[in-house]
Order: C-alpha cells, then sequence, then structure tokens
C-alpha cells in the first residue's frame, strides 16, 4: 500500500514537474515577444526596461536598436518565437532595410534574437542574421574604401556607441558608392 501511494506520489510530482516547466516556458516565450515589441517600438527606455536583468546585453541590443530605425527596418514576417535545443528562445523577424535596398538585390534580411533566461527573467540576448554575401561585400568595401564616411558616425559599432542611426545611414551611402563602383 505505502509502495502504491509513493509511486503515485512521484508520478503527481513528475506530472506537476512537467506542468510548470510548460508553464515556464509559455511565460518565457510572453517575455521574449515583449522583448521583440519592444526592440521594433524603436523606443530605447522601452527596450532597456525588458533588459534590465541583461546588462551585458544592453550596449549591443540598444546599439543595434538605433541601426534597425536609422536603416528604416520594416518587418515582412515575424515569426513566432520558440525554445531551442539549448533551451534559449529564438525569435526570428524578417525585414525589409536601406542597406540591401541600396544593393539593389531582391532579397529581406531574417534577424534572430536569442534570449537566454534564468529564473524567470531575460539574462542575455544576442542576435545573428543571415545577411547575404553582397551586404558583407558592400561592409567591407566601405571599411576599406571609404573608412572617413564611417569613423565618426560608426564610433562605438555596436558597443554602446552614440549614434547607431547615423552610422547605418553612413554604410547607405557607402553602400550606394559601392554599387556605383561597380561593386
Amino acid at each position: 500500500m505505502i509502495r502504491k501511494n509513493i509511486g503515485a506520489m512521484l508520478v503527481s510530482l513528475s506530472l506537476i514537474a512537467c506542468g510548470n516547466s510548460a508553464n515556464s516556458s509559455d511565460q518565457q516565450i510572453a517575455l521574449a515577444e515583449s522583448f521583440v515589441d519592444a526592440f521594433y517600438s524603436f523606443n530605447p527606455e522601452t527596450l532597456r526596461g525588458t533588459l534590465s536583468n541583461a546588462e551585458d546585453s544592453i550596449p549591443s541590443i540598444l546599439f543595434y536598436q538605433g541601426w534597425a530605425e536609422g536603416g528604416n527596418y520594416e518587418i515582412v514576417e515575424r515569426m513566432p518565437c520558440v525554445v531551442t535545443i539549448d533551451e534559449t528562445i529564438s525569435c526570428s523577424i524578417t525585414v525589409k532595410d536601406d542597406l540591401i535596398q541600396t544593393l539593389g538585390i531582391d532579397f529581406n534580411v531574417t534577424d534572430t534574437f536569442h534570449l537566454t533566461f534564468s529564473g524567470g527573467q531575460i539574462v542575455a540576448v544576442t542576435n545573428s542574421s543571415n545577411d547575404p554575401k553582397e551586404y558583407h561585400d558592400a561592409k567591407e568595401w566601405v571599411q576599406e574604401h571609404r573608412p572617413e564616411l564611417i569613423d565618426e558616425p560608426c564610433k562605438g559599432f555596436f558597443d554602446e556607441g552614440p549614434t547607431p542611426g547615423d552610422c547605418v545611414r553612413a554604410m547607405v551611402a557607402g553602400y550606394s558608392e559601392f554599387v556605383a563602383n561597380g561593386g
């Protein structure tokens, strides 16, 4: 009788743990979706509020938000945030932006935010994108042939630089020159 009760109790505890885990994942996904909303609000204070426990991520993510705003990022498709194998939350958003349009290619970039949680809070955010080769070629060309165009506005590039909007607009001007020079 005692073994049956212990067995039933263990099964119940396992089900509760699974339920809490699913509930926890749902809460993390909801927080991740709120982060994406804050990012594309283009309001740095709103975004900063979602990163209150991810202080090391703030400089690069705030810079990227300013870059996205200055580059006129327009959401083309927003996929739902999902839990990944390594238990981070991944949020992918496809955007149209000035940089790719300047290159004259038919492509929309997908940016993915990778959010790490601890204790139900966002503690780190990184991002990646599928920028095409042409984007990287143009960026390299601007850095090599027109550094004076980007040196000042891109100070602190993705590390708390003060003028991310000016930086991306300078890059767009450089990309335009790259295209004009047969890039």
